[in-house]
């Protein structure tokens, strides 16, 4: 992989375990998301007059974008009521990268190596083996893994959706752009349907964190579009799970969250898968 899209994707991987690490507000799963969405697309918006229309072959999966990040919000959300952080978040972004390289193969024709495809294997197990740290309950229920694999789909749904329009455009910057103004309309009007717009009272007193967290998320996944008219799909949705570690070390640094052997392991096999992709 081209040196410079690997560092522009490590950084997005930080940019994202940054603004989830600051992001502790005294909202739902839900509301949070929500907030973050409308975030990132009011400032979108400052971008409108800098880029250029997406052309009309990218504008169905602008449109298929925002409605599997309505489905990713939802089952998000769920998995949340049946088990903690600790266990959903691994499963779900851990999963992802696997089901983005089957889909991209027999989509977009992207082929990976033995080595790539191998370092993808070792970096999944090891995201996975986050989630072994447990919770209050013992073992992963049947829901819980329902709601964090169809949260994983619609991770993988998006990501090819948007490597697709984004390709399709010729123009990344144009197409992320757009994509997240859509999404944060979209979202905005499934919180009114919802949760009726008093919801919205809620969201006013962390505007400011919104904006803020918004505006990371947008940057660190408009990175993320981009790399993947660079590179195969399947690399950069992996690589962007590297996040995982990056948040570990922010919880132990920040937080002063300990750091147990099982999660060492794990950070360990995530950084060996990365360094593996890196080299083939």
């Amino acid at each position: 992989m081209d040196t410079t899209v690997f560092v522009a994707v490590i950084a997005a991987a930080a940019l994202h375990a940054g603004w989830n690490a600051l992001l502790k507000v005294g909202l739902d799963r839900f509301l949070t998301a929500t907030l973050i969405q409308i975030g990132a697309g009011l400032v979108a918006l400052l971008g409108l007059p800098l880029v250029a229309v997406p052309i009309a072959s990218a504008w169905p999966w602008i449109a298929l974008s925002a409605l599997l990040h309505i489905g990713y919000n939802f089952f998000l959300s769920r998995a949340y009521q049946y088990g903690d952080l600790g266990q959903v978040y691994p499963i779900a972004r851990g999963s992802s990268p696997l089901m983005v390289a089957g889909l991209s193969w027999l989509l977009l024709d992207d082929r990976l190596t033995s080595l790539q495809f191998g370092g993808l294997l070792v970096l999944v197990v090891g995201i996975w083996l986050m989630a072994l740290r447990g919770g209050q309950r013992q073992g992963t229920q049947a829901r819980l893994l329902a709601c964090a694999l169809l949260t994983a789909l619609f991770i993988a749904g998006y990501t090819l959706s948007d490597a697709i329009g984004a390709r399709l455009n010729g123009d990344a910057l144009s197409y992320s752009v757009w994509v997240f103004v859509v999404n944060g309309a979209v979202m905005a009007a499934v919180l009114a349907i919802s949760r009726g717009p008093q919801a919205f009272l809620q969201l006013g007193p962390y505007w400011r964190s919104g904006l803020a967290g918004g505006a990371m998320c947008m940057l660190a996944y408009s990175i993320v579009i981009w790399a993947m008219t660079q590179a195969p799909v399947a690399l950069i949705s992996a690589l962007r799970e590297s996040s995982v570690v990056l948040a570990v070390l922010l919880g132990v640094l920040l937080l002063k969250e300990p750091l147990r052997p099982i999660r060492l392991l794990a950070c360990i096999l995530i950084m060996s898968g990365v360094v593996l992709m890196k080299l083939a």
